[in-house]
């Protein structure tokens, strides 16, 4: 079995640099911020090094791509003035992002401080209808979130409340993070087939587009989104390798975002290459 596995990587060296990393450390995709993401400040890449880039994924058969956005967003607060900001910054990323094929924008749904979760979900439903207006073609990814404090996203049945409310929900993802889930108390690592079948009975298995793969700090249900490196948390080896050799998420794009720098992210991409490899 081939998996599409990579990891997080910086944007700060250009965008035809990160396929470059990404190649060195056998991965045929990746993740990257596209702008700081604990402010929110973006170097505008040039066109020659989209087109490098794109080079790199045509010439090397790439997954898609993942770009995330800033923390700093949050799409459904109480405060309007954030609201706004979150609106016009995701469709400046979108719009750089229409220039890439092949990519997709992953964001967090937000949290609705004490707005109450109906409330929350109405307005991330009103910052995705205001910026899918101003882009083409990119996909958005909405993130499952682990529960902690006033996240929405915490269940599949949010998710769907979201998509369900979008006018283009065409172009309406999920990207499903392992130690998320696991955090917000679904069995992923006792039953991975369980879970994708109810993905697929609420959401709809066509929506899932993505895989966050991080092991998890916490026990099952905990609600406090600690990422842990690969086999090393409370997932398990085991269980990961089932996670990523089911027949739905080995298609997908499997990005890391355990906490590691390069070589450990190289370790742990040839590590699971090599487990399902004989799969």
């Amino acid at each position: 079995m081939k998996i599409n596995i990579g990891c997080h990587l910086s944007v700060s060296g250009g965008y035809t640099n990160m396929g470059k990393t990404a190649l060195s450390i056998g991965a045929n995709t990746f993740q990257f911020f596209t702008r700081n993401p604990r402010g929110g400040g973006i170097k505008l890449p040039s066109d020659e090094d989209i087109s490098g880039l794109i080079k790199i994924m045509e010439e090397n058969n790439f997954a898609p791509i993942i770009a995330h956005a800033p923390y700093t967003f949050n799409p459904c607060a109480a405060d309007e003035g954030i609201r706004d900001y979150t609106k016009r910054t995701m469709a400046e990323d979108l719009r750089l992002l229409d220039k890439i094929p092949n990519v997709l924008y992953n964001f967090h749904p937000g949290s609705h401080v004490s707005q109450g979760v109906d409330v929350g979900i109405a307005k991330t439903v009103d910052t995705l209808n205001d910026i899918l207006k101003n882009s083409e073609r990119t996909m958005v990814l909405i993130e499952t979130m682990a529960g902690k404090g006033s996240e929405i996203g915490k269940t599949f049945e949010e998710i769907k409340a979201i998509i369900d409310g979008v006018e283009n929900s065409d172009r309406v993802g999920v990207c499903l993070d392992t130690c998320h889930i696991h955090d917000g108390g679904y069995k992923i690592a006792e039953n991975v087939d369980s879970v994708i079948e109810e993905f697929d009975r609420i959401i709809g298995i066509d929506r899932l587009k993505a895989i966050h793969l991080n092991d998890s700090k916490n026990p099952l249900g905990a609600k406090k989104d600690r990422h842990e490196t690969i086999g090393n948390g409370h997932l398990s080896l085991d269980s990961i390798i089932k996670i990523i050799s089911h027949p739905v998420i080995s298609k997908l794009p499997i990005c890391l975002e355990t906490p590691n720098e390069l070589d450990g992210y190289a370790k742990e991409i040839a590590l699971l290459k090599d487990a399902v490899s004989n799969i």
